[in-house]
């Protein structure tokens, strides 16, 4: 349901009415949306969703582990996330060029020192951005590979399960998320990465469908796996 109903706005997204000196109403069509296909419309929200959903996971994260936003030496949570959604224009010497899965992995590494929400958002961040082509904005001739969306996904689900799973030497879970206790019942993160494995999921679907194949889920046991490549 949700994704019908971002479907119906990208239909109507590229027309706009006003009305003239007269009283008419007078409907224009932004020239651009002409060189797009529904799919197209539908990659351009989904792409902003994606990076809008993994920046409040980035977010909730520094929340509750505070101790790797000061790994960073920024003043606030708020300057951590406008790094990371600017992550195609920074630096990033403390990851020593890693990218996608690559980055994501040093977020669970034991001997990792470094801000590991910012390794792991990173991480997920490229992935996005090859699964998309490493483009924001998507027209008639524009291709997209179910496989790399597919994958992404896959990926998500990966990152939650480590999130809950894996720990350091002493028993410590790296990053701390979901919280089930007595007091505390909080599984946002659960519910974001859900969302968003879905949304993925939708759009490999739909980029399958139009360019004639078929896309099978293959089993996968998630507890022993590792990050699957998507553009690396």
């Amino acid at each position: 349901m949700r994704c019908l109903a971002v479907l119906l706005l990208l239909l109507v997204g590229g027309c706009s009415t006003q009305l003239d000196k007269t009283g008419r109403a007078t409907t224009t069509v932004d020239a651009k949306y002409l060189l797009k296909t529904e799919v197209d419309r539908m990659a351009d929200a989904g792409r902003q969703q994606l990076v809008d959903g993994l920046l409040l996971v980035a977010d909730k994260l520094y929340r509750r582990n505070p101790r790797e936003l000061k790994k960073t030496g920024l003043v606030d949570r708020q300057m951590a996330i406008s790094r990371l959604r600017q992550h195609h224009k920074h630096g990033w010497p403390e990851l020593l060029g890693a990218r996608e899965r690559h980055a994501a992995s040093l977020a669970f590494a034991e001997n990792y020192s470094g801000d590991r929400v910012a390794a792991l958002m990173f991480g997920l961040l490229t992935m996005v951005d090859a699964a998309f082509e490493y483009k924001s904005e998507f027209y008639m001739l524009d291709g997209l590979n179910e496989a790399k969306l597919f994958n992404t996904a896959r990926n998500l689900e990966i990152a939650m399960w480590k999130l809950a799973h894996d720990r350091d030497g002493q028993g410590q879970l790296f990053l701390l998320s979901n919280e089930l206790t007595v007091e505390q019942r909080n599984l946002s993160f659960e519910r974001e990465f859900g969302r968003l494995t879905g949304l993925l999921d939708f759009l490999a679907k739909v980029v399958a469908d139009r360019n004639g194949r078929t896309l099978s889920r293959f089993g996968q046991a998630v507890a022993t796996a590792f990050f699957l490549p998507v553009g690396l």
